[in-house]
Order: C-alpha cells, then sequence, then structure tokens
C-alpha cells in the first residue's frame, strides 16, 4: 500500500465555493461515473459534470472514469479542472495509462484531507487495472475513512471475492473510523459482490432511497450498479439520483448524520 501524503496535491479555489452541509452533523455524499466528463450528446464537458456536482450542495464526491492529460481529453486534467469549478480539495490516482495520459478515480472534498492512498486489486485475469482509492479526512471534528472505486465489468465471482477482501482490510487498517464507500460495482442487488459486501457495510439506497435508484444507462435507466455503503457511526438521511446528461450514468447522492 502507497501511503501519500496530500497537502502538496491538494487543489483548491475559493472562486466557486459551493453550499456548506445543512448542519454542523451532516454531510451529503455523491458517487458519479463521469464517462471521462462525455455526455450522450458525445461532448467532453466538464463544466456540465461541475454543474451537477454544485446544484447537489454535496461535500464528498467520489468520481470514476477520470482522465488527466488522455488525448481524447485534448490532454486536460480533469480532476484538477474539477476543483476548481466546484471549489473543493482533489485527490485522484490512476489505474492505467491511457494515450499517453493517465486514467483512474478522484475524490472531490469540502473537508481537509488528512492522507490517501490507492491501492490496485489483485486481477486473476488480463482485464483493465482497477483500484480502490482511499482517504482519510476530517469532517466536523471527526475522522472519516472516504473509499471510492470501479469494478471490473466482467462477472468473474472468484476475482470479486478478492476485491472485497482488499475492501474489508482497508477498513480494518483504520480500526474505529466510519467509513463510507462510493463506486461503480457492475454488480447489481442480489449479486455475489453486493452480498459480500452487505456481511460488513449497508447500502443506503436500500435503507432511505424511494423508488428503484436505477443508475444505468442515464438515456434509459434500467439497473442500479452505482452504490453508495456506509457503516456503524453513520445514519443516512435520504438519498436520491439526479437526473442528468453529463455521462452515461447517473449519479447517488446520499445524505448523513454523525452518530
Amino acid at each position: 500500500m502507497r501511503s501519500i501524503v496530500l497537502g502538496l496535491l491538494l487543489a483548491f479555489s475559493l472562486a466557486t465555493r459551493g453550499a456548506e452541509p445543512a448542519t454542523p452533523s451532516t454531510f451529503r455524499v455523491m458517487t458519479y461515473n463521469i464517462h471521462h466528463a462525455q455526455g450522450l450528446d458525445g461532448k467532453v464537458d466538464v463544466e456540465r459534470i461541475a454543474k451537477v456536482i454544485n446544484t447537489q450542495k454535496v461535500d464528498l464526491v467520489a468520481l470514476q472514469e477520470v482522465d488527466r492529460s488522455t488525448l481524447r481529453t485534448d490532454r486536460r486534467d480533469l480532476p484538477a479542472e474539477l476543483a476548481k469549478l466546484t471549489g473543493m480539495y482533489s485527490y485522484f490516482e490512476r489505474n492505467i495509462d491511457y494515450q499517453g495520459g493517465e486514467y483512474g478515480n478522484a475524490i472531490l472534498s469540502r473537508f481537509p484531507l488528512l492522507h490517501g492512498t490507492n491501492v490496485h486489486y489483485q486481477m486473476l485475469k488480463p482485464h483493465e487495472q482497477r483500484g480502490l482509492l482511499q482517504v482519510v479526512l476530517e469532517v466536523h471534528g471527526r475522522k472519516l475513512l472516504f473509499m471510492n472505486t470501479h469494478l471490473d465489468y466482467h462477472n468473474d465471482d472468484a476475482e470479486r471475492a478478492t476485491d472485497v477482501s482488499t475492501i474489508k482490510a482497508a477498513m480494518d487498517a483504520q480500526p474505529g473510523l466510519a467509513v463510507v464507500l462510493c463506486g461503480d460495482f457492475n454488480g447489481r442487488p442480489g449479486s455475489g459482490i453486493y452480498t459480500r459486501l452487505q456481511g460488513f457495510l449497508s447500502d443506503t439506497w436500500k435503507t432511505v432511497g424511494k423508488g428503484p435508484g436505477f443508475t444505468f444507462s442515464s438515456s434509459a435507466p434500467w439497473q442500479r450498479i452505482d452504490f453508495i455503503w456506509h457503516s456503524k457511526g453513520l445514519r443516512p438521511l435520504h438519498a436520491s439520483v439526479p437526473e442528468t446528461t453529463g455521462s452515461d450514468h447517473l449519479p447517488v447522492v446520499a445524505e448523513f448524520a454523525l452518530e
């Protein structure tokens, strides 16, 4: 595990700060597979992604399918641009090299980021390398472990079992901290990955969401594969799936109270 001091990597802009949490003990979370900011119209529009984030007034964002300096996004640094447009700290790590740049996951936060790391999953077959992005941050005076992931779409149950083991090990390495796990899991409720995660985390949508909560595809949603999971020490208040054409996925938003 590679531990990283984030001080030199944090991007922050005061020019476009969004709303603060509603009360001193609550915070809002979003998970969003942004498809390298390419919307249903085929255009790469980072400002459109930032507008979704700002409109929802979220404090923590887990982003999947994020480009930095790739050819298809004109060598742009998407994490840095989104940090500036939302007024948040950013933390990005690559999982693969792609088109002369990097491709991976990112986290945006209004709260101080204390330290972070990215762990690559053990790949049992030659698919795209995936990873588990993790940060410890301070939320209203308490430390929180916030994790972001994007699992492989191949339904390899053995490999997914090792992914869950990696997630559980990351939690065990931070004993006593409440945990939020976000991401695109490429597995629906009732799948093997879902059942395993249910063994030690709670599905926020199942607890407080209304309706099916479908997130893919954004043009005609028919399945729920994007999740916000939480541990003890957090009480979910509500959850929603905002409508947007900014990606092929829809985001999920949830608000939590500290317990």
